[in-house]
């Protein structure tokens, strides 16, 4: 078994879902992917994105060119769904209990040289980065690893509209980042104030991408 992975997990399987999320659950949209030669080839790295849809993790964890481990609210860790996520590797988390487990297990893979993805917001949200948890800036502290932004738009449908017809999902990779921060929990603090600051920079030059290929496309229908 590969060290990028918990014990228990099996890198055949985890190969299988990183296919599924690559071909079969991209179908029905229309996936646009900027700076994906952004993401270190190598070393740890703690991948953080905004939240606000199931879709997220799964799209993410085919565009990421290496073994990745989501750290998944405990919840969907049941029956048969339960048992393939943690055979690929993904680990669980019960939120709002001081449970270091699941930490020191994502701070294992991070030291074997893998990746972990976290959620910052801790829930599904509108995507804005309203706030931001501990979890990715301590993970990086703890394991050396770099903090990697990742900005998504799409992949919730908005409120109120009907079913759509191969919606378009946007994905924006940053530049990898080594937060700086003092020691204790103060340092903790200011660095997850930076990862927050870096991703929703990094969601409003999404945005703005978004609605200038918007402008383009009205151009064009136009001329």
């Amino acid at each position: 078994m590969s060290a990028e992975l918990p014990d228990g997990a099996s890198a055949g399987l985890h190969r299988v879902a990183r296919w599924i999320s690559r071909w079969p659950l991209r179908l029905p949209f229309r996936v646009k992917v900027r700076g994906r030669e952004r993401i270190p080839r190598s070393g740890p790295v703690v991948l953080v994105a905004n939240h606000s849809s199931l879709l997220d993790g799964p799209l993410l964890l085919g565009m990421v060119p290496r073994p990745m481990v989501f750290l998944i609210k405990q919840e969907m860790f049941s029956g048969a769904l339960g048992w393939f996520l943690t055979r690929i590797g993904q680990i669980g988390v019960r939120r709002g209990e001081p449970d270091r487990t699941p930490l020191l297990t994502a701070v294992r893979v991070l030291k074997g040289g893998g990746v972990v993805g976290v959620f910052p917001e801790g829930t599904r949200g509108s995507g804005e980065i309203d706030n931001a948890q501990h979890g990715a800036a301590w993970l990086a502290r703890a394991s050396g690893a770099q903090i990697l932004p990742v900005a998504c738009r799409g992949t919730r449908r908005p409120e109120g509209s009907g079913r759509r017809l191969l919606p378009r999902i946007d994905v924006l990779f940053g530049e990898p980042i080594s937060p700086a921060g003092g020691k204790g929990r103060a340092g903790l603090v200011a660095a997850t104030e930076t990862v927050r600051d870096e991703l929703v920079a990094l969601i409003a030059e999404l945005d703005r991408q978004v609605a200038d290929r918007t402008i383009d496309d009205v151009r064009g229908k136009r001329a």
